[in-house]
């Protein structure tokens, strides 16, 4: 495998960042915005509270207003998992080496489930902290619910969902793909992935040959997906606009000033997990804050506008290259792994939003039910489509895991259409700072210098050849220097 990884050579996806970067120039994210207020305000014109129109008609102009958003939301579901397959696969093909693929494996998977824990655990400690379900106490909404189960059935409830040891191996059986057509179907993204993960550790076991047809066609794939992309996002603004003026239109304005606390809460818990990845940037990354959040401004907007870390994906790549200096061959395999597994903006949600929904209901959380909570929430986040609307279903999946009421989502499926906006930004700026820390800790590679060198050999051979998949030895001359476990821990403790 070690031969063909480094004798075959597939395109760079961030070539493609120029499908999606024209959206950042006409200011989308603006359109965004302007979207959001003129749906407030037109819902709010539609109203109970301003009685205007029956609620019949403001049913029916709802629903035509939700057209553009619906349609976004099919087509950026429809092009989500070949994406995924593809640049998952053509990722592994140009890591470069089977020894460089397993440290950047194990590292990866060891990464995730720590900041994806450390996500969830700042979004239920501040969910414990500002206790924004206390402010909906009053709410008829609780009282009409009630009736879903007393509370002390639901404690009870929760307190009964227990680990089965003699379950586990079942479990983690499930994971895998046994049909990935029906994973594809629904959209169950772990699933996809690690069948994406098999399928291109065996394609790159077979002779350059051999596997560069399918690594083509997969790339031309690639190609159709992204200008599909640059189409749909032209909706984007009256996505957003649709969704927000029906939610107004069907609950009126003071129900969305009733979960503004509820927001805040959401929005505190980003902002700390912005500045954990500064941190983290700066410590390990060791790159100044400064630097990073210039880097990662025009991705975040981006991000914010197109709601989809995974449509976003070749500028994501673009920026961990050329501003941060990670090496390609991790940006490659770890971007596009991370838009569909590294969701710490959603982990945080979930945790948050849960804590939030026991609060209203009035349940007391143990540390047994909490670490349940941590623990399905892992899960949950880690296998959430990067597709728009989502969170707020699996969020839906982690309640009734545990026992909530899921009737308590209608409290905040509302505001979730702009919370998600900032959830998506957060994400990909954790995948900027997945790959930088990752590329910091693979040892025995080629530097940063040494691998931009072979990637503009092998750039000018593909221009050259028109071919999207060229084969060859464009690897350094001189091996890389062996790092010892002294060097290793002085070159990361800064110690001379």
């Amino acid at each position: 495998m070690s031969d063909a990884l480094g004798l075959i050579h597939p395109r760079n996806l961030k070539h493609l960042s120029d499908s999606v970067h024209h959206l950042l120039v006409s200011e989308l994210w603006a359109q965004v915005l302007l979207g959001m207020v003129l749906g407030i305000a037109v819902g709010f014109t539609f109203s109970p509270t301003a009685g205007l129109v029956s609620p019949d008609t403001a049913t029916v102009i709802g629903n035509w207003l939700v057209l553009p958003g619906n349609v976004f939301l099919a087509i950026i579901q429809m092009i989500v998992v070949p994406l995924v397959v593809a640049s998952v696969i053509r990722g592994i093909a140009a890591s470069g080496s089977t020894k460089q693929l397993r440290s950047t494996g194990l590292r990866l998977v060891a990464y995730f489930l720590c900041t994806t824990t450390i996500a969830i655990s700042i979004g239920i400690g501040v969910s414990m902290l500002l206790q924004p379900g206390t402010h909906m106490a009053d709410d008829a909404f609780i009282i009409e619910n009630a009736a879903a189960g007393s509370v002390s059935e639901i404690e009870d409830n929760i307190e009964a969902r227990t680990l089965d040891l003699a379950e586990l191996p079942t479990a983690v059986v499930s994971i895998l793909p046994a049909n990935p057509l029906s994973a594809a179907v629904e959209m169950e993204m772990l699933q996809i992935v690690l069948f994406s993960i098999i399928f291109g550790l065996a394609l790159v076991s077979l002779a350059p040959s051999k596997a560069k047809p399918l690594l083509e066609l997969l790339g031309s794939l690639q190609h159709v997906v992204m200008r599909v992309v640059g189409w749909v996002m032209y909706l984007a603004p009256y996505a957003v606009f649709g969704f927000i003026a029906q939610i107004t239109m069907q609950t009126g304005l003071e129900a969305l000033w009733g979960i503004g606390y509820y927001t805040l809460t959401i929005l505190t818990g980003l902002a700390l997990l912005m500045l954990f990845y500064v941190l983290v940037m700066w410590v390990v990354g060791r790159v100044s804050p400064w630097r990073f959040l210039s880097a990662a401004r025009e991705l975040q907007l981006l991000a914010f506008s197109t709601n989809s870390s995974v449509a976003v994906m070749p500028v994501t790549m673009r920026t961990a290259e050329e501003k941060l200096n990670v090496r390609p061959s991790t940006t490659q395999f770890v971007i596009p792994i991370g838009a569909t597994v590294n969701m710490d903006g959603t982990a945080l949600f979930h945790g948050a939003a849960t804590l939030f929904l026991t609060q209203v209901y009035g349940i007391e959380m143990s540390i047994g039910m909490l670490l349940a909570l941590v623990a399905t929430a892992i899960g949950a986040s880690i296998g959430t489509p990067a597709t728009p609307g989502v969170g707020i279903i699996i969020l839906s999946v982690v309640l009734s895991s545990v026992g909530i009421p899921v009737e308590g989502v209608a409290l905040i499926v509302g505001i979730d259409r702009v919370l998600e906006l900032f959830r998506t930004a957060t994400n990909v700026t954790g995948d900027l700072v997945a790959a930088t820390v990752i590329d910091r800790f693979v040892p025995n590679v080629p530097s940063y210098a040494e691998e931009m060198e072979s990637q503009q050999a092998i750039e000018a051979t593909q221009e050259a050849t028109g071919e999207d998949v060229v084969t060859g030895d464009f690897r350094p001359k001189t091996p890389p220097k062996e790092r010892g476990v002294w060097d290793t821990l002085t070159h990361y403790l800064h110690i001379d």
